[in-house]
Formats: C-alpha cells, structure tokens, sequence
C-alpha cells in the first residue's frame, strides 16, 4: 500500500495522524457538503495546537497574477492567474513556491521562502522577486486561505469528509485545475479511485 493509501486507511478508521498533516492534501469526499469545499483539493501548509491552515489548489480566480502582483508575475506559474486560495481573508495574498532541491536544504534556504514540506515553502511577497527568482522553480498566488481552530479538523476527518493523501509538486502547481479533484482520487487506487466518477445525479453512481 503506498504512503496515500495509509493515511486514507487511517482516516478511515479515524486514526489519522493530525501531527503529520502538514505538507499532506485534503481531499473533499462527498460527505462534504460545505459548498466552499466542494470537490476541493487542498494543500495543508501549517498545523499546529491552534490549528489548521491550506490552501485549495483547484480554484483558479479572475484575476491574473499581474493585475495585483505584477513583480511576481514573470514567476507565477501557469496558468498564471490569482487561486482562490479559501474562504478566510480574501482581501490578502499567499504565495507558495518550489525551490530547487539544493535550495530546500536546511540552512541553505533563499532569502524571502519559509520550508514547510520538502521544495514546498511560502514565500514573502514584499520580498524582491528577483532575489528569489534564481531559486525558484514554480510559484503559485493564492487570494484568502482555508483554516480550521484547534479540533476542528479532526471532527471533519473523523466524519470522513476529507481523505488524506500525499502530494505530488504537480498538484501544487496544475495547469489543469478543473480535472485536478478527479486526477488526485484516481491515482490512489482501491475504492478510493471510484469515488473520482461520483456525480451528484444519484441515478448515475
């Protein structure tokens, strides 16, 4: 069984390990009925005893990059629009980037991005762009966050409303957000896989 199909066994038993969560995707099961999280894909960037903070990877906005952040544009990541990155503080800017894996390295880290899983890190928007730049492989914006008080989350898992998978720098950084809830369901394999044809027609699952 791989690491994804662990943490979605675990979840379903209602063992998921809360403490591990950071770096990990959410992945909206049709449980979910919060319309802010329908058929969501989310990125958990911080979890920690006051909480839970992600970001959602398949919410492409209106807006591009350059309309808001124009410095940062040339390094956004296509297609290079502002995500909707959660229903919390919409009006405020998240950028989370992928460095190159010698620049992931403890104490090697460029100036302006923060680690929080492996390449993954957030990046300091009032930073020079161009500071970074030569470090940085792939950089997404996101507009507002999704987040969760202590406990919180851990009620939803143990609802099963979120499996708990691993990531691939794919995910973070899709061209094609629209398929990205499906693609991330097929490649667990198992029942899990199944739940990507899932269509809110009853008669048609």
């Amino acid at each position: 069984m791989t690491d994804a199909g662990r943490d979605a066994g675990e979840q379903d038993g209602g063992r998921t390990p809360l403490e591990r969560l950071t770096g990990k995707l959410l992945v909206a099961t049709t449980v979910l009925v919060d319309p802010n999280f329908d058929r969501t894909v989310v990125l958990v960037v911080d979890h920690d005893d006051d909480g839970t903070l992600g970001v959602v990877l398949n919410r492409p906005g209106s807006l591009d990059v350059g309309d808001v952040l124009e410095a940062w544009a040339p390094l956004a990541a296509e297609p290079p629009t502002v995500f909707l990155g959660g229903p919390v503080a919409l009006d405020s800017a998240l950028g989370i980037a992928c460095v190159r894996p010698e620049a992931s390295v403890p104490g090697e880290e460029p100036l302006g991005w923060r680690q929080f899983s492996g390449r993954l890190g957030l990046v300091d928007l009032d930073a020079p762009p161009e500071v970074l730049a030569p470090d940085l492989t792939a950089l997404r914006i996101f507009a507002g966050y999704a987040g969760w008080g202590p406990g919180q989350l851990a009620g939803e898992l143990a609802q099963r409303a979120w499996y708990v998978v691993e990531p691939e720098l794919g995910d973070v950084f899709t061209t094609e957000p629209d398929d990205l809830w499906r693609r991330v369901l097929r490649r667990q394999g198992g029942t899990i896989a199944m739940v990507a044809n899932w269509t809110e027609d009853p008669d048609q699952n």
